[in-house]
C-alpha cells in the first residue's frame, strides 16, 4: 500500500495535497497527523503541518444486478443438467440389479435421447432469448443522441483603465515586502488582453513566493490588488504569476476534475472536493461545464466553500 508525507500550511491544505498527489477522494484517505502546522507572516516564522497518508482499503460491493443474473443462470444450470444426472445414477442401478437381453437395453438407451431433444429445445428457446436481449440492448443507445448542454456565458467585467501612479504603488508595495523578506526579485509588469494588470515575479528561489497550492501567491495577489484599488475609483484586477505557476495549478486541477467526474459516473453518488478557493472552485466547474452526465455546484461558507459533483439523472432511462 502506497504510503506518503506531505507537508502544508495547515491540516487542510496538507489533506488536500495528499488527495492530488495519490489521485483519490477524500472519501478514500486514511491519514495520520505528524505535526500541526503555525501561522507567521507572509511565509516567515511559519511551521508546517505535516500528515502521513495512505489510500484506505475499500472492497467494492457487488452489483446486485449482476448478482442476480448469476443466480438465475446458475438456477437454470442446475435445472437443465439436474435431470440428466439422475438419469444416469437411475440407469447405473438398473444395470446392477437386473441384467437384461441386449434389445432391452437399447430401449433403455433412447431414453435419454428423448431427454437430448429437450435439451435442444431450451438451447433454442436460448436462441431466442439471446435476440430478445439484443433487442432490449439497443434501447439504451437512443438515449445518446441528445444535444449537448449549451455553455452558459459568464459576465464580462469591464476593467477601468490603469493609471499610471496606481501602477507605481504596485511595484512599490511588493519591493517593499520582497526587502523585508531578503529575496532579490525581478518585477515585470504588462496590460494583458482582458485590461489587467499582469506581474511577472523572476528570480532565483520563487518557491518561497509560490508557497504550498499558491497559498503564499495568491496572498501577495490579494494585497496587491488592494493597494491598486485604492488609488482609483472604478475596479482594476491585479494578477501575480512566477515560473509559470498559475497555468501548472490550472492543468492539475482539471485532471482531478475529470477523475472525480470519472468516479461518480461509475458509482452514481456525488462526490464532495476540499475547500477551494472562487478561483480554484471556477477551474473544476468550467472543467466539467460540457460532460452531460455530471453537475456541479458549491457549497458551504468562505473559506469552507467546496465544490460538489453529483451525476445527473436524466441520463439514466
Amino acid at each position: 500500500m502506497k504510503e506518503i508525507t506531505v507537508s502544508a500550511r495547515n491540516l487542510d491544505d496538507a489533506i488536500t495535497e495528499a488527495l492530488i498527489e495519490l489521485g483519490i477522494t477524500s472519501d478514500q484517505l486514511e491519514y495520520d497527523v505528524i505535526e500541526k502546522g503555525s501561522e507567521g507572516f507572509l511565509g516567515i516564522g511559519r511551521k508546517q503541518a505535516v500528515i502521513r497518508a495512505r489510500k484506505k482499503y475499500v472492497a467494492e460491493p457487488v452489483e446486485e444486478i449482476g448478482f442476480e443474473d448469476i443466480k438465475t443462470d446458475f438456477s437454470s444450470v442446475t435445472e437443465r443438467f439436474g435431470a440428466a444426472s439422475v438419469l444416469k445414477t437411475e440407469k447405473k442401478k438398473e444395470t446392477k440389479e437386473i441384467k437384461e437381453p441386449k434389445a432391452e437395453k437399447q430401449e433403455e438407451k433412447k431414453e435419454p435421447k428423448k431427454e437430448f431433444k429437450k435439451k435442444e429445445y431450451r438451447k433454442d428457446n436460448r436462441k431466442d432469448f439471446k435476440k430478445d436481449s439484443r433487442r432490449e440492448f439497443k434501447e439504451p443507445k437512443e438515449v445518446k443522441k441528445e444535444e449537448p448542454i449549451p455553455s452558459v456565458k459568464k459576465e464580462e467585467v469591464r476593467l477601468a483603465e490603469i493609471q499610471p501612479e496606481t501602477k507605481t504603488a504596485v511595484i512599490e508595495f511588493l519591493e517593499n515586502v520582497f526587502k523585508a523578506m531578503e529575496l532579490e526579485v525581478e518585477i515585470v509588469t504588462e496590460i494583458d488582453e482582458e485590461g489587467a494588470l499582469s506581474i511577472e515575479l523572476k528570480g532565483g528561489n520563487m518557491g518561497i513566493l509560490i508557497g504550498k497550492r499558491g497559498q503564499t501567491l495568491d496572498a501577495l495577489q490579494y494585497l496587491a490588488n488592494r493597494v491598486a484599488n485604492k488609488y482609483q475609483e472604478d475596479f482594476i484586477r491585479v494578477k501575480l504569476d512566477t515560473e509559470n505557476y498559475r497555468k501548472r495549478r490550472k492543468d492539475t486541477l482539471e485532471n482531478l476534475a475529470r477523475n472525480i467526474a470519472s468516479k461518480v459516473k461509475r458509482t452514481r453518488r456525488p462526490v464532495s472536493l476540499e475547500p477551494m478557493n472562487p478561483y480554484e472552485r471556477r477551474i473544476i466547474h468550467s472543467a466539467l461545464q460540457s460532460d452531460r452526465y455530471v453537475s456541479t455546484h458549491s457549497e458551504g461558507e468562505e473559506p469552507y466553500r467546496r465544490v460538489v459533483v453529483t451525476p445527473n439523472r436524466r441520463d439514466r432511462a
